[in-house]
């Protein structure tokens, strides 16, 4: 088994952790634009097929392929995003009709059960010594495809792309899912991050809680004003 994609996510998340003690803001702006940029790039590219099918009668043919990668970009990013901002939805009734006491060891748990998920999904094979009979994950996945370094269905490097850098015609698999067991390492760390801040009473629950409630506190009387 290959370990030196675990040795490049180590440093990178370690690199992360570094970088939010220097410059939480730069890390939180370069976050929240890189989310931006993905959504932005989904509108442009649905506007301007529209435009050149029904205007030209043309159109990419892999615009298609693109927005369903950087859809899928946009989720695996917004996990961890949501976890360490805390405006995942969710059920909070009972950690608030519970003693706080418990309600923070329930949002412990769930912070816990949340990195745990993440870690499971990026490699299983620690669970073998457990005695757990399973194999696999995003890690191995993904070097598979860097293995045998082959292209998806439609999306292909522009010609100039082709001769400076001597790459086959279609984008390559692994240049796509490189984003599976970053967003999933990310999940992990901003889940860790997130169980010592309730630890440490930083925040009480993993999830956002009665938004929507506080919005129409906050309003009611905006109409009778």
């Amino acid at each position: 088994m290959q370990y030196w994609p675990h040795l490049y996510l180590l440093v990178f998340i370690l690199a992360i952790w570094g970088l939010e003690k220097l410059y939480p803001k730069f890390i939180a702006s370069l976050e929240e634009n890189l989310l931006v940029l993905i959504i932005s790039s989904i509108m442009l590219v649905s506007f301007g097929q529209v435009v050149a099918r029904y205007g030209f009668n043309s159109g990419w043919t892999g615009a298609l392929e693109f927005n369903m990668v950087m859809f899928s970009w946009l989720i695996l990013l917004g996990m961890s995003y949501g976890v360490k901002t805390g405006i995942h939805l969710g059920v909070d009734i009972v950690l608030n009709a519970v003693p706080s006491k418990i309600g923070k060891a329930m949002a412990l748990f769930g912070a816990a059960m949340t990195m745990l998920y993440g870690l499971i999904l990026l490699d299983s094979a620690w669970l073998a010594a457990l005695g757990v009979d399973v194999r696999g994950g995003a890690i191995e996945y993904w070097a598979k495809m860097y293995k045998i370094n082959i292209g998806v269905e439609e999306m292909r490097w522009p010609d100039f792309i082709m001769e400076w850098f001597g790459v086959k015609e279609r984008v390559q698999r692994w240049l796509v899912l490189v984003i599976l067991p970053i967003s999933l390492a990310l999940l992990a760390f901003r889940s860790l991050q997130a169980f010592v801040e309730i630890w440490t009473d930083k925040r009480h629950m993993l999830i956002s809680g009665h938004e929507a409630q506080d919005l129409v506190d906050e309003n009611k009387n905006v109409l009778k004003d």
